[in-house]
C-alpha cells in the first residue's frame, strides 16, 4: 500500500458548506469512492443522497449532530440523530453542549452525548464528540473527554472548523493522553496539507477531517481523479 493509501484510509473527506450544492455533494462522494477515504462527511441534508451514491463501495457516510453549535436541547440531538441513521448515516459527529460544560453542568453534557450515543450503537453505527477545543480550558477539554468516555462514544474531535480555531497538535496529544486506547481521536478544522495531516496523526489522532483531502493526497503523490 502506497503511503496516500494509507492516509486516505483515515481520511473523513468532508464538505459542511450551508451553500454546499447536490452537485458538490456527488463530486465528494465520487472523489470519495477513488481516493477510498473513511468517509464522507456531509450534513444531514445531503445524507441520503450521498448513503444512496456510496452504497455498493467501502466509504462510510458520515454526517453532523447539533452542528456547529451544540446548543440545542439534548432531545433535539438525539431526534436529530435517529432522523441520519433511518437516512443512511454510519457515523455521526455530534457537537458537545460547551455552555454546559463551561457552567459544569456534568450530568448534562454526559447525558446529551448518551442520548446521541444510544441511539447511533442501536443503529451500529460510531459517534465522534466534537468538543470545540478552541473556546475550552486545559481542564474543560479533559473533562469533557472524560465525558465522552463515561457516555460511551467512540472518538473524541477537535474542533467543528466554525469557531474561529482549529486543530492543534498540543490539543490532540492532551486528548489521547486522556482517552488512551478507550476511544478514538479525530483532528478536524484547518488541516490544509500533507504536513498538517502528519503532524495530527504523530500526535495521536487517528481520523482527519478535512476538506481538502484530495489536495493532500496528491502532495502525497495520488494520481488525478479518473473521470
Amino acid at each position: 500500500m502506497n503511503q496516500w493509501e494509507a492516509i486516505a484510509a483515515v481520511i473523513d473527506h468532508t464538505l459542511l458548506r450551508m451553500d454546499a450544492t447536490r452537485g458538490q455533494v456527488l463530486d465528494l462522494c465520487a472523489e470519495a469512492a477513488f481516493y477510498s477515504f473513511a468517509t464522507v462527511c456531509v450534513n444531514t441534508g445531503h445524507v441520503a443522497l450521498a448513503a444512496s451514491v456510496l452504497r455498493n463501495t467501502p466509504v462510510r457516510v458520515a454526517t453532523t449532530i447539533g452542528f456547529p453549535l451544540g446548543a440545542v436541547p439534548a432531545t433535539v440531538k438525539r431526534h436529530e440523530a435517529a432522523e441520519a441513521l433511518l437516512l443512511g448515516a454510519e457515523e455521526l459527529d455530534m457537537v458537545i453542549n460547551v455552555g454546559a460544560l463551561k457552567s459544569g453542568d456534568r450530568a448534562a453534557v454526559e447525558a446529551d452525548i448518551r442520548g446521541v450515543t444510544q441511539e447511533a450503537h442501536d443503529a451500529g453505527a460510531l459517534v465522534k464528540v466534537i468538543l470545540e477545543t478552541s473556546l475550552l480550558t486545559t481542564p474543560d477539554k479533559i473533562l469533557a473527554c472524560e465525558l465522552s468516555l463515561a457516555a460511551g462514544a467512540d472518538f473524541v474531535k477537535t474542533s467543528t472548523g466554525f469557531a474561529g480555531g482549529g486543530a492543534t497538535v498540543e490539543d490532540v496529544a492532551l486528548m489521547r493522553g486522556v482517552v488512551g486506547e478507550r476511544a478514538g481521536v479525530k483532528a478536524s478544522g484547518g488541516i490544509r496539507t500533507a504536513a498538517d495531516l502528519l503532524a495530527m496523526l504523530a500526535a495521536g489522532a487517528d481520523r482527519i477531517g478535512t476538506s481538502n483531502s484530495v489536495a493532500i493526497l496528491r502532495e502525497l503523490g495520488a494520481p488525478p481523479l479518473s473521470k
